[in-house]
């Protein structure tokens, strides 16, 4: 498998017969949709098989909620919603826009020493930016009008991550789709050399890594293995399950320095330090 993926001839004669002879709007559009609603559901099933598995209760960050089959019916309701009659248009015009601004679409494919960096940039921008968002539909009339909607689940689940208002969806994916164009923008205009320029491959990457990110933060699940316990600045559900449970701080998407460096942890980091305390307590 990781031959294949770190084979880039044969990746461009694949990503070459995707467009062969094929209207290229249509080709980039259902290729988009069509990885995002795998993406987003796919990264779903272990979490949902795992509310189905008494072993691995004790790694749920709020035990004594039990989301029922409704919960998860009615939210996936909502979200196919949104994503037929919201995100689906959106993405269908991210090509001609890519077009129109000069971003590459057809082969040759970027090579990962150039695509790394750059996702790691989206994922920096796009917190910064989530963050400021976020803390501001906090904001008594934002949050009763618009934000209030995806604080419906106290205690999220990964399907919930985008049971938003169509409004709000709108806003935080400009952060997802901003830092991709703001930086197209930067490397056209300081006319980078070509290997940099922003590829549609580069962003189907990113919105498939951001699309599992934001999944993840809303697992509701903190195990072992998560991210953050190899990545100590990296949210994950154990940071964010938090925000929906108190309705307040860590405001932030992917990492954690924003929320400590603005202090909008600081109830979370007591909190969790008063629940560490309760269970050394417990098992002492």
């Amino acid at each position: 498998m990781l031959s294949v993926l770190t084979d880039r001839a044969w990746m461009e004669a694949q990503w070459e017969q995707l467009y062969l002879d094929r209207n290229p709007f249509l080709v980039t559009g259902l290729f988009a949709f069509a990885l995002h609603e795998l993406v987003y559901f796919g990264r779903f099933v272990p979490f949902l098989l795992c509310d189905f598995i008494p072993y691995f209760d004790k790694y749920k960050l709020q035990p004594k909620q039990v989301n029922t089959g409704k919960d998860y019916w009615d939210c996936t309701k909502h979200v196919l919603f949104q994503h037929f009659f919201y995100e689906g248009p959106l993405i269908f015009l991210f090509h001609p826009m890519a077009t129109y601004l000069g971003m590459g679409v057809r082969a040759p494919l970027p090579e990962w020493k150039y695509m790394v960096p750059q996702v790691i940039l989206f994922f920096i921008i796009e917190d910064a930016y989530h963050y400021c968002v976020h803390r501001l539909m906090h904001y008594p009339l934002l949050y009763k009008k618009i934000h209030k909607v995806h604080h419906h689940y106290a205690a999220p689940f990964g399907i919930a991550a985008e049971y938003a208002h169509p409004l709000e969806t709108s806003l935080l994916g400009l952060g997802t789709i901003g830092g991709p164009l703001v930086y197209h923008a930067a490397t056209t205009l300081l006319d980078s050399a070509p290997q940099w320029h922003l590829h549609l491959c580069t962003m189907l990457v990113w919105i498939t890594l951001r699309l599992m990110q934001a999944v993840d933060a809303h697992s509701g699940y903190d195990f072992p293995w998560s991210l953050r316990h190899f990545i100590p600045f990296w949210a994950g559900a154990e940071h964010h399950d938090y925000h929906h449970q108190m309705f307040v701080d860590c405001y932030a998407s992917s990492f954690r320095y924003l929320d400590y460096i603005l202090g909008t942890d600081k109830k979370y980091r007591a909190y969790r330090q008063r629940q560490q305390a309760e269970k050394d307590k417990k098992n002492a």
